[in-house]
């Protein structure tokens, strides 16, 4: 079976993909490795076979803005392939890992002569524009207490059955949270003191729990509606 078959491009497909897997590179990494870096001007696609990594922008201050966090079966450097671009963002290893790391040119060749992979990379795209463009939204429109509700909404799953309750696990540290809305560690901070005494989220030793979530969605809305 090909190493491949797993990655969700490919994932129920119908596909030889050994033939670009022997022209592609395979990459074992550490905690805290760049796989890329800004303004690189490699235009590989990796494929995360394990491991994860964050991805992120950094302004000309340093002040780093975290865009994604990718698991297994992911994708990334699509955008440098198609356009041949400088990287716009970095990504770097949270845990060990490999990856299957396919030249642009073969990428290419994978991708035009399999209209399932074309269309299924179009939809990821759209995905990630369209989530792009709902954060865009928030850091236009929200201020900084709801766009913390709503980020933390949008990192939790349910929780049990129910499914009234939902849950971040790991619990986030403060800074990343932060870095993931565009605020300093200490708003964060301050933040969460404020929805434990309200009784909207608790910290366990494994986990956050947000234990009206229904309650933060309400607040976003409202806040959306608001006339800013």
């Amino acid at each position: 079976m090909a190493r491949l078959a797993n990655v969700h491009l490919f994932k129920g497909l119908d596909l030889d993909l050994a033939p670009f897997e022997a022209r592609s590179k395979w990459r074992r990494f550490d905690p805290d490795e760049v796989l890329v870096d800004f303004d690189e001007l490699s235009t590989d696609v990796y494929f995360l076979l394990s491991g994860e990594v964050r991805v992120l922008m950094r302004t000309a201050s340093g002040k780093e803005i975290i865009l994604n966090e990718m698991k297994p079966g992911e994708v990334f450097g699509e955008l440098a392939a198609l356009d041949g671009i400088k990287r716009s963002a970095n990504v770097t290893a949270l845990t060990r890992g490999e990856a299957c790391v396919m030249p642009a040119a073969i990428f290419k060749d994978l991708l035009f002569s399999n209209r399932s992979v074309a269309e299924r990379l179009f939809c990821l795209m759209a995905s990630r524009l369209r989530d792009l463009n709902a954060k865009f939204m928030e850091q236009t429109v929200l201020d900084l207490r709801h766009r913390l509700y709503s980020e933390l909404l949008r990192l939790s799953v349910p929780r049990g059955e129910k499914g009234i309750e939902r849950v971040i696990t790991p619990p986030p540290f403060h800074h990343i949270v932060a870095a993931r809305i565009g605020c300093r560690r200490e708003q964060i901070t301050r933040e969460f003191t404020m929805l434990t005494q309200e009784g909207l989220i608790e910290r366990t030793r494994g986990a956050l729990i947000l234990r009206q979530p229904d309650v933060l969605k309400a607040r976003v809305a409202e806040a959306m509606r608001a006339d800013h």
